[in-house]
C-alpha cells in the first residue's frame, strides 16, 4: 500500500431495468463505502441502458481515465446480459466460453441435476484472456480484463464478489474528515466557504444544510488525507463560523 498517492476508480451500472426504476440500484452505495474504507476515490459512476455500443463507449472513457472500473450487471444467462460482448468489444478482444467457467458452472448444475443449456452457458462467456471473479454465492464467475472489474447486478453476488475483489487493489491514502457544526444556512457562509475551498485545493468541504422548522443550519464537512490539513481548514472554517456571527450582532 502506498502511503502518499491517490487511487482512482468508476463504476458503471448496466441495466434498462436501472433507467427505467423497475430496479432501484443497491450496488453503487455499497461499492463507494467499501472504497472508501480501502482508500480508492470513486470518482464517477455512470448508468448505462443495455446498449453494446453505449456500454462500449462508457467502458472505453472510464478505464483510460481512472485507475480501476467496477461494472455491475448483464452478465446472465438472458439475452438482454450483454455486458461481455460490450467489453470484448471495447479491449478489441473475442469473447469466448472460458474453459474453466465452463467446467465449474457444469459441474454444478450436474450437481443440481439441472440440464446445462444454451442459455446457461452463457455465464461462461467473457473476453479472451479474461481472470476469474469469484462468485461464492450461485458459481458463475465475474472477470477481470486489464483495469476494468465485472461483477453481477444481483446485490447479495455483487458484495461476495467485490470482498474477494478488494485484498487485490492498490490502496492509496485514506480520506479522513471532520465536521464544523455551523448555526448559519449556506446563504450566509457560501462565499466565504468558497474563499477557503479555494485557497486549500489538497481538500474537499462539503456542505450540508438543515432546517428544524424554524431555521437553517449547516453542517460542514472537511476532507483531506493529512492531519494538519485538516486541523488548517478546520481552524479556517471556525473563525469563519465566527465571523459571520459576529456580523449578525
Amino acid at each position: 500500500m502506498s502511503e502518499d498517492t491517490t487511487v482512482t476508480a468508476a463504476m458503471l451500472a448496466i441495466g434498462d431495468e436501472l433507467l427505467s426504476g423497475r430496479t432501484k440500484d443497491k450496488n453503487i452505495g455499497h461499492l463507494a463505502d467499501m472504497l472508501t474504507l480501502a482508500g480508492i476515490d470513486l470518482r464517477e459512476v455512470r448508468i448505462v441502458a443495455d446498449d453494446e455500443a453505449d456500454i462500449a463507449a462508457a467502458l472505453n472513457a472510464l478505464r483510460d481515465r481512472y485507475d480501476y472500473v467496477f461494472t455491475s450487471g448483464g452478465i446472465g444467462p438472458t439475452h438482454d446480459d450483454i455486458t461481455a460482448d460490450a467489453i470484448g468489444k471495447a479491449f478489441g478482444l473475442p469473447v469466448i466460453h472460458d474453459e474453466k467457467a465452463m467446467r465449474l458452472l457444469g459441474d454444478m448444475y450436474a450437481r443440481r441435476g439441472i440440464e446445462f443449456n444454451e442459455a446457461r452457458q452463457r455465464m461462461a462467456r467473457m473476453p479472451e484472456g479474461s481472470r476469474h471473479i469469484d462468485n461464492p454465492v450461485s458459481t458463475a464467475p465475474g472477470f477481470v480484463i486489464g483495469n476494468v472489474y465485472v461483477m453481477a447486478g444481483v446485490p447479495n453476488i455483487f458484495q461476495a464478489m467485490l470482498d474477494g475483489v478488494l485484498p487485490q487493489l492498490r490502496s492509496g491514502t485514506r480520506m479522513q474528515s471532520r465536521s464544523v457544526p455551523c448555526p448559519f444556512g449556506e446563504g450566509d457562509i457560501g462565499e466565504p466557504l468558497a474563499a477557503i475551498q479555494r485557497a486549500n485545493p489538497d481538500t474537499i468541504i462539503g456542505s450540508y444544510p438543515k432546517f428544524n422548522g424554524q431555521s437553517y443550519s449547516t453542517d460542514i464537512v472537511i476532507r483531506a488525507r493529512e492531519v494538519d490539513v485538516l486541523d488548517r481548514v478546520e481552524t479556517a472554517v471556525r473563525e469563519m463560523v465566527a465571523r459571520v456571527a459576529a456580523g449578525k450582532k
